[in-house]
């Protein structure tokens, strides 16, 4: 296993699971408040494994560079998101933390604190989202906003139409 395959199985996993936790967490907040520990419990795991994610990124690079259709700028691009995201997540990590211990010392809190998290959430989920979103870039020309030189003219019959009419 490469690098770059190792930083794409660490990136998933905080990516998908913060927006699994944002669930968990506002179901907690307006019907099940004994889902808060859980919810908590997931943003704070989730930051912890952003770690791995971030701190494989580098190895990444230095593998992929020089590689053909990769762009030096793309892969700068998703670098430069990649720390603001870290910071967001592991914030979000420790007001959840903070939160846990806080539901074990007493069973409530001001209802601005639930609020807060879920803010702080959304904010590190759009964060790396984002990051996610860029990394997708260096490999995948098809997601990019512009078209591939190269791209099919819509005009031109493609291979996978030709086969669906025959």
């Amino acid at each position: 296993m490469n690098p770059a395959h190792v930083h794409l199985l660490f990136n998933h996993i905080p990516v998908i699971g913060i927006w699994f936790g944002m669930v968990i967490y506002l179901v907690a907040l307006t019907k099940k408040p004994e889902w808060r520990s859980l919810g908590l419990g997931i943003f704070a795991l989730m930051a912890v494994l952003t770690l791995p994610a971030y701190l494989s990124g580098e190895p990444a690079e230095e593998w992929i560079r020089g590689l053909s259709g990769v762009s030096e700028t793309t892969v700068e691009e998703h670098e430069e998101a990649a720390l603001p995201a870290l910071i967001a997540m592991l914030a979000l990590g420790a007001v959840a933390l903070a939160g846990l211990v806080r539901l074990r010392h007493a069973a409530s809190w001001s209802r601005g604190y639930g609020w807060f998290v879920l803010v702080l959430a959304l904010i590190a989920g759009g964060l790396i989202g984002r990051t996610a979103n860029l990394g997708a870039h260096i490999r995948h020309p098809e997601i990019r906003s512009t078209t591939p030189a190269m791209a099919p003219e819509l005009s031109e019959p493609r291979e996978h139409e030709e086969r669906e009419s025959r």
